[in-house]
C-alpha cells in the first residue's frame, strides 16, 4: 500500500509540516510563535561536477555545476551514458563540493582557458602532454593531495577568480523558500593514502564566501589547519562555514584519531577547533556505510551493511582491527566521551547525514533511479563488473547509491538549514526519505505520543536529535519519544531501534542496541532477547517486492531500564525498512543480467539520527 506524500509532513509526530500547528483545546493560533522547526528537508551535501578534477578524468566532461543544480531541482538531464535521466521527486538543497585542489582548472585546460594554460601550471601540464607523460598529466591531481610539493597550487589569483564563479552561480541557483544552494568545496588531504576528506559549507553568499579562495590540501593536510583557515575566514567576512567529514572507513584509522598527524595526542585545543567546525559527520555515501562495524559490535546484526573495510582510499595498506574505533561512527562517539571526561570538550560530538558523494554531477541515491555516482557506473549492461576509473580501485557493483541529509528546519533556506546543521537537527538516511522524530527528556508519558500537541511536549520539556540532556533529577532516567513514517513512495518499516553507548564507572566504553518499535506480532526470542527477521517479499527476477509485511508508520516511547545517573551517554536511533531490491538488482531484471553469487540482491535501507547526549 502506498501512502500519499504528505504523509511525511502531517502523519503522527510531524503534524505540523503543511496546515497549521493545533497544539491546544482553547487556542487555535497557539501555533503562531512556535520557534522549533516544523519540516523536514532531504538534501545532498557532497556532490561533484566537471569542475574536480577526478571526475573530469573520469569522463565528467560536460555537466557543469547549473547542470547539477537544475537536476537537483527536478528538470530532466541527459546523462554521460546518453539516457535522458530525473529525479522522482527534486531536492530541497545542494552543495556542489568540488575538490579545493586544482578546481576547475582541468575543464578548463581542455578548453585553452587563457587563465590556466599561460600559468606555470598550465604550462607544466602542456609540457606532459607534448611529451607524451599523460600519466604524470592525470596524476596532478592526486598527487597534489599527497605530495602537495611536487604538484604546484595555482596561483592566489587564479584561485579567487575560479572560486568567485562558483559562488555566483551557487546564488544564482539559491531560490529561498523552495530551494536551497550552498557554496563549498571538498578539502582533499591524503596522508599516506589515508583519507581525511572534508566538505566545507558556507552559511553566506558569494559578497562573503567569494573573498577568500578554498583553503587545499597543498597548503595543508593537518585538519587544524583547515579549521584555522575556516576560523579567519570569520574573522575576516563575518560569515559562517563549518566543515564535513566522510569515509572514515578509509582513513586506516586517522579519522577519529587518538593523535593528531604530527603524533601529539588529542588535548583541548584540537578538541576545541574540531568540535566548533565538525558538528555533523557524513556516515553514509557511495565508498561503504560507517555507521558501524560487526568487528566493533558483534550483537548487533545489522551492523554489517555496505561495509567497505578492506584498506585504505588509497589501497595502499590493508586494514587492521585496531583501526575500526577511529573510523566508525559508533565508535567515535564512544571515544567522544571519553574526551569529554579527560579534556571537558568532545570532539566527536557528531550529528549524522547521509550524502552521495556522486562525481557525475547527477545527484541520485534511490536504488531504483540510481544513476552512479561516477560517469562509468551510469547505467549500461557492463556498469556491474567494471571497476571505477583512475586506478581501478574498486568493481562498480560494491558501490553504494546512499544517501540524503535530512534537516529539521523552520524554512528552506541556507540559514535555517545552516543552523539545523550546527544544532545537528539533521539524520542520515541511506537513499529512502524515512521521516523520523527523536526525542528525549525526563518527563515524557507514553499517552504523550497521541495527543495533538507532540511537538509543543516534546520540544518544551526535552531536547531533539542532536541536543543534550543533563544532570538527572533525582530517580529519573531518560525517556525517549519516536515516531518513524515510511518513504509515500517506498518501502514499509520493519523496525526502529535505540542505539546506547556509555562510559562506566571503570572507564570502559559500552554499547548496546534495544529494539523499541517493531511491525507485525513478532515478540524477542526469550533467550537471546533478539526480534526476528520481518520477512522478504523481494522477487529477483522481477526486481519487484510488495509492502505486506512491515509498517507505514512505527511510534516509541522507551524509557532507558539500564540507566545510571553518573555515567555518561548518547543514544541515536536507527530505522529500517523491510528488504527491497538493490540498485544490482533492477540493473540484472532492466538489462537482463546474471549476477555473480558474491552481488547482493537486496538491501534493507535506513535512517540514523543524530544522537542525544546525557552528561552528569
Amino acid at each position: 500500500m502506498q501512502t500519499p506524500r504528505f504523509t511525511l509532513k502531517l502523519l503522527g509526530l510531524i503534524l505540523c509540516g503543511i496546515a497549521p500547528c493545533v497544539a491546544a483545546e482553547d487556542n487555535y493560533s497557539k501555533s503562531v510563535g512556535q520557534d522549533y522547526p516544523k519540516n523536514v528537508y532531504f538534501g545532498d551535501t557532497h556532490l561533484h561536477t566537471r569542475n574536480s578534477a577526478d571526475a573530469w578524468t573520469m569522463g565528467n566532461l560536460n555537466l557543469a555545476p547549473a547542470d547539477a543544480y537544475r537536476f537537483a531541482q527536478g528538470e530532466p538531464v541527459t546523462a554521460h551514458n546518453g539516457m535522458k535521466v530525473q529525479l522522482r521527486e527534486p531536492l530541497d538543497f545542494l552543495v556542489i563540493s568540488d575538490h579545493a585542489e586544482y578546481l576547475g582548472a582541468f575543464y578548463r585546460f581542455s578548453v585553452k582557458d587563457p587563465l590556466i594554460v599561460r600559468s606555470n601550471v598550465g604550462k607544466l601540464w602542456q609540457k606532459f602532454l607534448d611529451e607524451g607523460e599523460f600519466a604524470k598529466f592525470f596524476a596532478a591531481f592526486t598527487g597534489s593531495m599527497q605530495d602537495p610539493k611536487s604538484n604546484p597550487p595555482l596561483p592566489k589569483s587564479t584561485q579567487r577568480t575560479i572560486w568567485q564563479d562558483v559562488t555566483r552561480i551557487a546564488d544564482q541557483h539559491n531560490r529561498p523558500g523552495v530551494f536551497t544552494a550552498f557554496s563549498g568545496y571538498e578539502w582533499t588531504s591524503m596522508i599516506n593514502s589515508n583519507n581525511l576528506h572534508r566538505v566545507v559549507v558556507y552559511k553566506d553568499g558569494a559578497d562573503k564566501a567569494g573573498q577568500l579562495p578554498p583553503f587545499s590540501a597543498q597548503e595543508s593536510r593537518d585538519p587544524r589547519d583547515l579549521w584555522q583557515a575556516l576560523a579567519r575566514y570569520e574573522k575576516a567576512t563575518g560569515g559562517e562555514v563549518l566543515s564535513i567529514a566522510h569515509n572514515g572507513n578509509l582513513s586506516n584509522g586517522m579519522m577519529f584519531p587518538d593523535k593528531a598527524v604530527d603524533g601529539k595526542p588529542i588535548d583541548q585545543d584540537y578538541a576545541s577547533l574540531r568540535a566548533k567546525y565538525e558538528t555533523i559527520y557524513e556516515v553514509t555515501q557511495v565508498k561503504g556505510d560507517g555507521e558501524a562495524h560487526p568487528t566493533l559490535s558483534p550483537d548487533d546484526e545489522f551492523a554489517d551493511f555496505e561495509t567497505w573495510d578492506w584498506d585504505n582510499i588509497g589501497r595502499t595498506e590493508a586494514k587492521k582491527d585496531w583501526m575500526l574505533k577511529h573510523e566508525y561512527a559508533r565508535g567515535a562517539l564512544k571515544l567522544g566521551l571519553q574526551y569529554e571526561k579527560e579534556l571537558g570538550v568532545n570532539p566527536f560530538k557528531v550529528g549524522l547525514i547521509g550524502s552521495t558523494d556522486g562525481h557525475n554531477s547527477l545527484s541520485t541515491s534511490e536504488e531504483d533511479n540510481f544513476f552512479g555516482k561516477f560517469p562509468e557506473s551510469e547505467p549500461g549492461p557492463g556498469r556491474l563488473e567494471n571497476a571505477m576509473a583512475l586506478d581501478r580501485l574498486w568493481k562498480n557493483w560494491r558501490i553504494v547509491a546512499s544517501g540524503y541529509a535530512a534537516v529539521w528546519a523552520e524554512e528552506n533556506t541556507r540559514e535555517a538549514i545552516f543552523e539545523a546543521f550546527k544544532r545537528r537537527e539533521v539524520y542520515a538516511t541511506t537513499g529512502s526519505r524515512i521521516g523520523v522524530r527523536f526525542f528525549a527528556g525526563w518527563n515524557y508519558e507514553e499517552s504523550d505520543l497521541h495527543g495533538r500537541g507532540l511537538l509543543d511536549v516534546a520540544y518544551g520539556s526535552g531536547v531533539p536529535m542532536g541536543g543534550d540532556l543533563t544532570a538527572a533529577p533525582e530517580g529519573k532516567s531518560t525517556r525517549f519519544l519516536l515516531v518513524a513514517t515510511k518513504d509515500p513512495n517506498g518501502a514499509n518499516l520493519d523496525r526502529v531501534q535505540i542505539i546506547k553507548g556509555w562510559l562506566n564507572a571503570d572507564g570502559k566504553l559500552q554499547e548496546k542496541v534495544y529494539d523499541v518499535a517493531w511491525s507485525g506480532d513478532r515478540l524477542p526470542d526469550k533467550t537471546t532477547g533478539k526480534l526476528s527477521a520481518v520477512g522478504n517479499t523481494v522477487d529477483v527476477a522481477s526486481a519487484t517486492y510488495q509492502n505486506t509485511i512491515g509498517a507505514p508508520q512505527l511510534t516509541a516511547f522507551w524509557q532507558d531500564p539500564d540507566f545510571d545517573p553518573d555515567a555518561r551517554a548518547f543514544y541515536y536511533a536507527r530505522v529500517l525498512e523491510i528488504p527491497t531490491p538493490r540498485w544490482t538488482t533492477y540493473d540484472a531484471a532492466y538489462f537482463k543480467l546474471t549476477l555473480d553469487d558474491e552481488v547482493p540482491r537486496t538491501i534493507q535501507d535506513r535512517a540514523y539520527t543524530s544522537p542525544i547526549w546525557y552528561t552528569p
